[in-house]
């Protein structure tokens, strides 16, 4: 057995290309080519070692999930997060999964469609006669409105203004920075604003006590479970808010990028919304018909997935095929580098909506494709964002046609992986 670290001369090769590609994102790929599946990225405190493939997946995802903690206290996103389900591990995890899943399951969405299609048109409402707008954020402001008032049943529209810049400053707190190489970093500049969001989710807790309803929204089931107190709530509700509406923005606001820089697959999404459409609202069933805006949706989670890496820590020792991984180890499995692996998909950098098309021949094999995890534990809003997406952008395009003005755009690694600076993009009304 050897461990993953990766021969020095090759290092260099690898090093040489993050300095060349100037990015993060892109010096993982030059470590992937140099160095294969597994290895080991080797900074003063922070030595991760790297998975990418449906091997590398299943191993962290299925066969030794029980071994890979999800918990990292010395990550910003648990001093943030606390006790969300999304870094609990064993059955703290899996109790809160079992009472939350009910309002995420895929049965409940039908309830939630038309305050989806309502608040998309309340932010569309506001673009008449914008000259440019930017989609990125355009796009949180629908994701945000939709998550608050969809799972908790509170109207976002009052506050926005005011959350708005709180949400951003929170997912800046949990990005990548100095704290992956220094974990004690002092984190200036945060105190205001996460007390001051953290006030608004108590508050609509306590306001749901007093209200004595018995609703099926998610911060209902929480309010009226008497094992859950207002601190565990609270850390379920930022979870889902931030995690929740972040992965849905940046999915809406890459689709519309990849919609306008390949004008042909816009025109195709289109035709087939007008057509499957037509002047009706969206809603469950006409939804389900729109196959190529699927298609198109799912492209986009493979060439940018928002999660597009998972971090686990070795809880025991473990063996991958001829490596040694001590316990204690991070292990961070690439999303990103697996649905751009060359062994597993043709012209992997190419947009490509029709590989998903039914009864392709380059129809994903298992554990290649994951933009929502994998396993026992995958997303617990994934059927929720993928019902969303549909809904927003079919009635976007069925509403406006959408013009790419900038087109110099990259992958920054925030919180999750978004569109960097922004979709800016020019926006008309469209005449049928």
């Amino acid at each position: 057995m050897q461990p993953p670290i990766p021969d020095q001369q090759v290092s260099r090769q690898a090093l040489k290309g993050i300095l060349q590609q100037k990015s993060i994102l892109g010096g993982l790929e030059a470590f992937h080519r140099a160095l294969g599946d597994i290895f080991q990225i080797t900074l003063p405190g922070f030595r991760p070692i790297v998975f990418a493939g449906p091997e590398a997946n299943r191993f962290v995802l299925v066969t030794h999930r029980d071994e890979l903690l999800w918990r990292v206290d010395q990550d910003p996103v648990v001093r943030l997060l606390r006790h969300g389900v999304l870094i609990e591990d064993g059955n703290d995890h899996d109790n809160l999964r079992a009472l939350m899943n009910p309002p995420l399951h895929r049965r409940a969405l039908q309830t939630y469609l038309p305050d989806m299609v309502r608040f998309t048109d309340q932010i569309a409402d506001t673009w008449q006669n914008k000259r440019s707008l930017d989609m990125l954020v355009e796009m949180r402001k629908i994701a945000l409105l939709i998550l608050v008032g969809t799972l908790f049943d509170v109207d976002l529209t009052p506050d926005l203004d005011h959350i708005f810049p709180l949400i951003l400053k929170t997912l800046k707190y949990i990005s990548p920075g100095i704290w992956l190489i220094w974990p004690q970093a002092p984190r200036f500049g945060y105190t205001r604003s996460l007390h001051e969001l953290d006030s608004y989710l108590y508050g609509i807790i306590a306001d749901r006590r007093n209200s004595n309803g018995h609703q099926n929204d998610l911060l209902s089931v929480m309010v009226n479970d008497t094992d859950m107190d207002d601190d565990l709530i609270r850390d379920q509700l930022l979870t889902m808010l931030i995690a929740g509406h972040d992965t849905s923005t940046a999915l809406l606001a890459w689709s519309l990028y990849l919609l306008g820089k390949h004008p042909a697959a816009l025109e195709r999404v289109q035709a087939e919304v007008d057509d499957v459409l037509g002047s009706d609202l969206p809603d469950v069933e006409n939804i389900s018909e729109l196959n190529y805006l699927n298609q198109v949706i799912k492209e986009t989670l493979r060439l940018y997935p928002p999660i597009h890496a998972g971090n686990r820590i070795a809880a025991v020792n473990l063996e991958y095929q001829d490596y040694f991984i001590p316990a204690g180890s991070r292990i961070m499995y690439s999303i990103y580098l697996t649905h751009r692996h060359p062994d597993h998909w043709s012209n992997p950098a190419r947009f490509d909506p029709d590989r998903f098309a039914p009864g392709s021949r380059n129809a994903p094999k298992a554990y290649s494709y994951l933009p929502f995890g994998g396993g026992p534990r995958n997303c617990i809003g994934g059927a929720f964002a993928q019902v969303e997406a549909k809904a927003i952008l079919g009635r976007l395009i069925q509403r406006f046609g959408f013009k790419l003005l900038q087109t110099k755009v990259h992958a920054y690694m925030g919180a999750t992986l978004e569109p960097h600076p922004g979709v800016i993009m020019q926006v008309k009304p469209r005449r049928h």
